[in-house]
């Protein structure tokens, strides 16, 4: 018998998620690159997957890959000035021609239903229309960039419509003037332009690269638009870059960069905590809060294990409800993954219930809770932290703690200590 047990945990983990996409709005932007990448078929499927969940897809798709072979052929070439590209009205019938023949073929992918295949019984309706109202760039430093184009506006009523009647719909680059003009879009800008005008929850550009990286070469699995000091972009990704960030800024709740060479990279980052990309957001998904009463069951999950081994002392829900108010928590994307509490006693604070997810573990997130906590401890005007520990000694030394004697407790503390448990006593002056 196969063992589908991983693939069953991962579903259900899944379903928050399922839930929270539903009846969202997320513009997918896939450039000429990706259409020709061998994963296409997958990524294909996986756009029928969120369609049939109810998410509300705008595809947007780039040609410039098949245009640069159209003109090659025919040895005509684009001109390229300040890293636009001109399109004269000898080229601008090609590109039309060569947009068409992309934009049907996407078409035709997502219209497929074989038996069999992850594609039967899609039924999935594709709308294209002229949704994009456009302008001419003009001349630029003496340069008439002719047929070349920028967004105007977008007929967000229009797309709008189609998706409440559960259409995907598809934008190719180009947009047109009241007067009847055609131009040709930077389809990478036309993305953010048409996800900022529906206010889409998401943004999602299939690359080359799984996201981003650092200095290291690493991926990141977030990245917020005030900061990439840390980043190694060259200049395209730094395009990238400003155009996310400033789509987060005008209303898309978030942005992410994900590979079109990866199987199931699109469905790793929109179903799991950590994504198989790069997210960019105004304001992290992990933040350090206090903890509010419907965060209860979260803590209970995150310190039973630690109950059972022993490291922490159990504590009754009934405990844990009534000092929740003394809780400070780390939440990832709707996980608790870390928690601590600030108990009170005379001029100290005890430090209790400091507990890391497993998965979390190497990310310093006890290190940013106890800083947290230190600083709320400041606000009481506590002079100092103490803790008592059976298991964490070192860590608690390696982070400024100093070993007492249970003598140093508070008196009101003294009267609570488990002799039984044998624990130590560390102490840290704030």
């Amino acid at each position: 018998m196969t063992d589908n047990g991983n693939h069953i945990r991962w579903f259900r983990d899944s379903l928050p998620y399922i839930n929270a996409h539903r009846n969202k709005t997320f513009v997918l932007y896939l450039g000429g690159d990706a259409l020709e990448s061998l994963n296409l078929p997958n990524i294909i499927a996986d756009i029928a997957l969120l369609n049939s969940l109810g998410v509300r897809l705008v595809l947007v798709h780039g040609a410039a890959q098949q245009i640069d072979r159209q003109l090659e052929s025919r040895s005509k070439s684009w001109d390229i000035r300040d890293g636009k590209r001109i399109t004269t009205p000898e080229l601008l019938q090609d590109i039309i021609e060569t947009i068409g023949g992309v934009k049907a073929n996407i078409e035709a992918r997502l219209s497929m239903g074989l038996v069999n295949s992850p594609m039967h019984g899609s039924s999935i309706v594709v709308n294209s229309g002229n949704f994009v109202k456009a302008k001419p760039i003009g001349i630029v430093n003496g340069k008439d960039f002719h047929n070349t184009g920028s967004t105007r506006r977008i007929n967000t009523d229009a797309i709008c419509q189609q998706l409440d009647n559960g259409a995907i719909v598809l934008i190719s680059p180009l947009g047109y003037s009241p007067s009847g003009e055609i131009f040709n879009l930077d389809s990478i800008s036309l993305a953010a332009d048409v996800a900022t005008a529906l206010k889409a929850e998401k943004l999602i550009y299939f690359s080359s690269e799984p996201g981003f990286r650092d200095q290291n070469g690493n991926v990141v699995s977030e990245l917020q638009t005030i900061n990439s000091a840390a980043m190694s972009m060259n200049s395209s990704e730094e395009y990238l870059f400003s155009l996310t960030s400033q789509a987060c800024h005008n209303g898309v709740n978030r942005c992410h960069i994900v590979s079109y060479a990866t199987d199931g990279a699109l469905l790793e980052e929109l179903f799991t905590r950590d994504g198989s990309g790069t997210q960019i957001t105004r304001v992290s998904y992990e933040q350090i809060r206090k903890a509010t009463p419907e965060d209860v069951p979260g803590i209970i999950q995150l310190i039973v294990p630690l109950e059972e081994q022993g490291i922490l002392v159990k504590r009754s829900r009934e405990l844990i409800e009534s000092e929740v108010d003394q809780f400070t928590i780390i939440e990832r994307d709707g996980l608790i993954i870390c928690c601590g509490a600030l108990n009170p006693f005379e001029a100290k604070g005890e430090l209790v219930c400091l507990a890391t997810h497993r998965d979390y573990r190497n990310g310093n997130r006890a290190e940013q809770l106890l800083s947290s906590i230190e600083s709320r401890a400041r606000t009481l005007n506590l002079s100092g932290l103490f803790v008592l520990t059976t298991h964490s000694a070192h860590w608690f030394i390696e982070h400024g703690f100093i070993e007492g004697d249970i003598s140093e407790l508070p008196d009101s503390r003294k009267s609570l200590y488990n002799y039984q448990r044998n624990s130590k006593y560390f102490e840290k002056l704030l």
